[in-house]
């Protein structure tokens, strides 16, 4: 039996990795290829405790949450959080970025510069470029200029991000809004003076997730359950979301997040789908008002 470690990204591309035995292990993703695990029919979902260490009750998590985490686990990892701006005198050099989900939807957002794009593949960022690089209070600063300025968000649910996968524009019309907004951006006045303006780069990622040709949506596990199975071919990967097709080609997501706290075993890519899977509507309303 192996526990989830959820969705990895890197320059190798999508990996799912395993806890167990004393040891971890990665199973690379390969698109086209079938997929499949069995939660062991006695298990429940325990807290994944926080910064490295178990959590010392090894408490039970709710099914539905995508963080599995106790309340006491969850407040010591956000006490040493980037997000949660708990941690001011960070030494690192960070930062800032703009993402592209989907026509409409572009976010600020900061990270590590040690992390290279790994965080933009976390999200699912179709497209994206570098903004800015600096200290972490002024990357801070920068970000919650252009909220406030250009009213960019830096959260979009990923239930927004999903709906529009099927059906993304080209690659020339995916990087001209982050262009648009990278203008506007670096013009603007106030900008902290430690932080240095970057060139608009963007980096496209439809290739690396697979959405080429990728089917509708009909359906999203809403949660992992005690022997339930999650099977298929996977025919793309984006952020933590598997996008897996039946034997009848329909698509269906899993957000690996559901995985964490879970002890699994292997089942055949043909077993399908035995878990609560809540259904999207065929033709989900993508449209959105333009940034400006």
């Amino acid at each position: 039996m192996w526990r989830s470690g959820g969705l990895r990204w890197g320059a190798e591309g999508p990996r799912l990795v395993w806890e167990g035995h004393g040891r971890e292990r990665a199973s690379p993703l390969v698109y086209g290829s079938g997929i499949g695990f069995r939660v062991v029919p006695e298990g429940e979902r325990t807290c994944v405790g926080a910064r490295g260490n178990a959590c010392p009750v090894r408490a039970r998590v709710p099914a539905r949450g995508a963080q599995a985490r106790c309340a006491e686990c969850a407040r010591l990892d956000r006490a040493h959080s980037v997000a949660a701006d708990t941690i001011a005198d960070d030494p690192r050099v960070y930062r800032v970025y703009l993402a592209w989900f989907g026509p409409g939807m572009v976010k600020v957002g900061i990270t590590a510069e040690q992390r290279g794009p790994a965080r933009l593949m976390e999200q699912g960022a179709v497209a994206f470029s570098w903004l800015g690089r600096g200290p972490l209070m002024a990357a801070r600063r920068t970000e919650e200029l252009l909220r406030t300025a250009l009213g960019v968000p830096d959260r979009i649910p990923y239930a927004e991000k999903r709906a529009v996968r099927a059906r993304l524009p080209g690659r020339e019309e995916r990087g001209a809004e982050v262009r648009e907004v990278h203008g506007k951006a670096v013009a603007l006045a106030g900008w902290p003076d430690s932080l240095e303006r970057l060139e608009c780069e963007v980096v496209d990622h439809f290739a690396v997730f697979g959405l080429a040709g990728l089917g509708d949506l009909v359906g999203v596990v809403s949660e992992l359950a005690a022997g339930g199975v999650v099977a298929g071919r996977l025919v793309a990967a984006a952020g933590p979301d598997l996008h897996l097709a039946g034997e009848g080609g329909d698509v269906i997501v899993l957000d690996t997040r559901l995985m964490a706290g879970w002890s699994v075993t292997g089942a055949e890519p043909g077993t399908g789908m035995t878990v609560p899977v809540r259904a999207v509507p065929a033709e989900p309303d993508t449209e959105q008002e333009g940034l400006f």
